[in-house]
């Protein structure tokens, strides 16, 4: 649905977002560089809900009022939350520390308390490669068509393995308790 706007409507909508970006730049204690995205991201907020204004209710300088305070607040949450996550000025990995040889902030990060460790991603590269020595064993130690199954296993599922006519799905599921069984008696367990 298009919406025409008047010229003293449009003057009223840009001053509202300039006046609110201003305001909340001061109050953020922001850089000035964020001015223009603050206004735009006013502007843009306000054009999505213009649709939605009444003449009948009200004048359009107190929806625009309205729409961009609610608008001021959920910014200033959501500055607030990443200044409580990262701080109030961010710092760069790659700024160099005073009194080092050349060392980066990010070369003093360990690798447990990186950004792979909080997301819950394996980072000791020794204990990677020790599993896969485990597993590579355990699967070594195993029957050969046992292997063949566990090796099938990984690119399928068992009912797609038995549509392909490799044997019962009771069967098929017998042998992958058998394979369990014998993993977890080499020392493997389910990850």
């Amino acid at each position: 649905m298009r919406c025409s706007i008047s010229q003293d409507d449009l003057r009223t909508i840009l001053y509202e977002a300039d006046v609110a970006a201003r305001r909340l730049l001061r109050q953020l204690r922001l850089s000035r560089s964020d001015l223009d995205d603050l206004r735009q991201d006013f502007l843009v907020d306000l054009i999505a809900r213009l649709p939605a204004f009444d003449r009948e209710r009200g004048s359009l300088g107190a929806f625009v009022g309205a729409v961009i305070a609610n608008r001021a607040t959920r910014l200033a949450q959501k500055v607030k939350r990443q200044r409580q996550l990262y701080g109030a000025m961010p710092i760069s990995l790659d700024e160099h520390i005073p009194d080092s040889v050349g060392a980066t902030r990010g070369d003093v990060i360990p690798e447990g308390d990186g950004l792979s460790a909080y997301f819950g991603q394996p980072v000791d590269a020794f204990a990677d490669v020790e599993r896969r020595v485990d597993v590579e064993r355990g699967l070594g130690g195993l029957d050969p068509n046992d292997a063949k199954l566990a090796a099938g296993l990984s690119h399928g599922t068992v009912d797609e393995l038995a549509d392909r006519g490799s044997a019962s799905r009771s069967g098929l599921y017998r042998r992958v308790k058998n394979i369990r069984l014998a993993l977890l008696a080499a020392g493997l367990k389910a990850a």
